[in-house]
């Protein structure tokens, strides 16, 4: 059996569905009396705590979102008083009001314990060095990582992003055996080694804890090959609690294990809100279960994918993400993912994996531009010509948009230090 960081870990599906039922329960009440915001959602619905009798039930419960934040900024939503408060987060608020998240000193304990979790379950051990590329402040993605290594037992080298040329050194002088950082920024510090005469598969690295954006197969294998480590990925968002809502196990690798003693998970209809069975494909709505500061009820996340029977543990699995609702794109009528086209991209041996997709409406139809670098060892201007009109080919025949494909000089992509920014949208609103 695999080992584990907590005993729960191994917990029946039936002794597991009792615990929920319980925190549920509690989490209702809790909810029902000091968020005025989600009982009159609660009444307007036309529910009450005491109508959950069994875990189905709570799809009897409205929705909660992001706009529901946004609409009660900055603490309207936290279920205690805010001198109880011991932290803050807040997301960016690149599209409105940031939105902001509360923490107790016991969910601050309960986020160290479920990260101490979702490293261990990914390979991480105590007394392991751990160098942490996620930002610190607002974002939950540093300290997040950072509480868990040290309630695990690792040695956390705090680095923080940017500065690729001083991680680079950091690395090669510390020799850590874990880094925490987006895929992307993987890329951009293979990139970093290149450049001061290191070979990026010779490092210490052995293990990577990656997300804060999607990451494909494709993208996931071109790291680990360049790179020679595996790549473990991480889910969470603030609005739950952060990093460490769902971990890969390194015993199987083959999807996010969800925390489910903390969060409860459900799959639902992206348009209907319907809620769907076990293995079908819809959108990830999680509910809080241990929260004392920021409860969430079915909040939906946006992000699409599917639950799967455990593996490495009894709890489900999460699915390949297959994108987020609100950043599909609609060309033309044709529902467009961007993972989509980095899967192209990702499958041409001389392409590299760094891109941009812009997209316009210069008069009455969606114009879209993919901008993409050669690999420097395969570039030339005839290589260029062809992987330009192969990808402009495989984009219509497997996606069905037409798409200009442009073929840019090496490095003028501009490289990520966090979530790399892989669409602009350039339409009118």
């Amino acid at each position: 059996m695999s080992q584990v960081f907590d005993a729960i870990e191994r917990s029946s599906r039936s002794d597991l569905a009792a615990l929920q039922l319980q925190r549920l329960k509690s989490t209702l009440d809790s909810v029902w009396h000091n968020v005025a915001p989600l009982r009159h959602k609660f009444e307007r619905a036309g529910v009450r705590p005491e109508d959950l009798n069994t875990l189905a039930d709570l799809a009897r419960f409205p929705f909660t979102t992001k706009a529901d934040l946004r609409d009660a900024y900055p603490f309207g939503l936290f279920a205690v008083p805010r001198e109880r408060i011991a932290r803050l987060h807040a997301s960016s608020g690149t599209t409105g009001k940031p939105t902001v998240v509360g923490y107790t000193k016991a969910d601050l304990a309960v986020w160290a314990d479920v990260m101490a979790r979702s490293i261990f379950a990914a390979g991480g051990r105590p007394g392991d060095l751990l160098h942490n590329t996620y930002g610190y402040g607002l974002f939950t993605g540093g300290l997040g990582f950072h509480y868990g290594a040290e309630r695990l037992g690792c040695t956390v080298v705090p680095v923080s992003g940017g500065q690729t040329e001083k991680q680079v050194q950091l690395i090669a002088d510390f020799k850590p055996r874990i880094i925490c950082c987006t895929p992307s920024y993987l890329l951009t510090l293979a990139d970093g080694f290149a450049a001061q005469g290191l070979d990026p598969a010779s490092t210490s690295l052995k293990l990577a804890l990656a997300g804060g954006e999607p990451c494909t197969r494709e993208m996931r294998a071109a790291i680990e090959a360049r790179m020679n480590l595996q790549v473990m990925e991480c889910y969470g968002l603030s609005e739950i609690i952060g990093p460490g809502v769902a971990m890969e196990c390194c015993e199987t690798k083959d999807g996010l294990t969800i925390w489910e003693d903390h969060f409860y998970p459900e799959i639902v209809d992206p348009a209907t809100g319907e809620a769907l069975p076990d293995g079908e494909f819809g959108e990830l709505v999680i509910t809080t279960l241990t929260k004392e500061a920021l409860p969430m009820i079915r909040y939906r996340t946006r992000d699409l994918t599917r639950l799967l029977p455990g593996t490495a543990r009894p709890m489900r699995r999460l699915d390949k993400f297959a994108g987020r609702s609100d950043d599909m794109l609609i060309i033309r009528g044709v529902n467009v993912f961007p993972s989509q086209i980095e899967e192209l991209i990702l499958k041409s041996p001389v392409l590299a994996p760094h891109y941009v997709i812009e997209v316009a409406r210069p008069q009455h139809l969606d114009e879209v531009d993919v901008l993409v670098e050669m690999r420097p060892e395969a570039d030339s201007a005839d290589a260029r010509s062809q992987a330009a009109a192969e990808l402009q080919h495989h984009i219509k025949s497997y996606i069905g948009i037409s798409a200009r494909v442009r073929v840019v000089p090496l490095a003028s992509i501009e490289r990520s230090v966090g979530k790399a920014r892989r669409v602009v949208d350039r339409r009118p609103r």
